[in-house]
């Protein structure tokens, strides 16, 4: 059981306990669970969604931790990064599923997560691709997932080729191509798909590029560039160059959120991979 106390505020005094819970980040159904284990009490004595709270009392979430783990796994390629009774965020390597599939029972960044917190559902704020290194925020419970969804924004890092020399945005939509389950393509039927962009390093006929989501559709980064004629390198699914590098040249490096039941804002950095790195050598 994760515990957590608030003080109600004066600006707070009078509203109902659920509206209280609501202001405080709690989602529909952390309110549900609460109430149906008994989780909610104020000043030590059970207290009701409807009831109204007043300033100065003392406030007690009892949030549930339990979950179905997945076969556990240390040896996956990913280390924490930083982490709280609250969430875990993993910067994880190359050639790391996020999710096990009937293809990756193990060696996935759930897997890893089920050997550290045996008594945990996996509940991963973001989810990144195979390829795709970095960042991959994680929630310990149910109540800090919807937090941490509505809070997180990422940065990542791409090398592409061709030189990019001003910074621009891809307002372009996106949708799945007619012959696979898997590919996506800039269509006009698509769904709306935001990519900012600055360029951080041009050489050797490559561009690193810093880059920003305003949407978040599957494979976004890399349909969108390989669609203005400058692919990913390594990603051998839109067209770039594998000769250097031999997965797509993608690095979620920066995050930022509130830590869940405060008013802290977080933020990391992760350094870029080698594989990334050496390619503006």
């Amino acid at each position: 059981m994760r515990t957590v106390e608030f003080e109600v505020t004066e600006s707070e005094n009078g509203i109902t306990a659920l509206n209280f819970l609501k202001r405080r980040g709690f989602s529909h159904r952390a309110v549900t669970d609460l109430k149906k284990n008994g989780g909610l009490t104020r000043n030590g004595e059970l207290l009701r969604t409807v009831d109204r709270v007043n300033a100065g009392e003392k406030i007690r979430a009892e949030i549930p931790e339990d979950g179905e783990p997945l076969v556990p796994d240390f040896s996956v390629n990913a280390r924490v990064f930083a982490e709280s009774g609250d969430f875990v965020l993993f910067d994880k390597g190359a050639g790391v599923p996020v999710h096990p599939s009937i293809c990756h029972r193990t060696g996935t960044l759930g897997n890893l997560f089920s050997a550290l917190y045996p008594d945990r559902a996996f509940r991963p704020v973001h989810r990144l691709d195979n390829n795709t290194s970095g960042f991959c925020l994680c929630a310990k419970n149910a109540a800090a997932a919807s937090i941490l969804a509505k809070t997180a924004e990422k940065v990542y890092f791409a090398a592409v080729s061709g030189e990019i020399n001003q910074a621009g945005e891809i307002n372009l939509p996106i949708g799945r191509t007619d012959d696979s389950i898997i590919k996506r393509e800039v269509r006009e039927d698509g769904a709306q798909a935001v990519t900012l962009y600055k360029p951080i390093l041009v050489k050797n006929g490559k561009t690193l590029l810093e880059i920003t989501l305003k949407t978040g559709r599957t494979h976004q980064i890399r349909v969108h560039f390989s669609h203005i004629g400058h692919a990913l390198l390594g990603d051998d699914l839109y067209g770039g160059d594998c000769s250097e590098i031999h997965r797509h040249a993608l690095h979620c490096g920066k995050i930022r959120f509130t830590e869940p039941f405060s008013e802290n804002v977080l933020q990391f950095e992760s350094s870029l991979p080698e594989d990334i790195a050496g390619l503006f050598r």
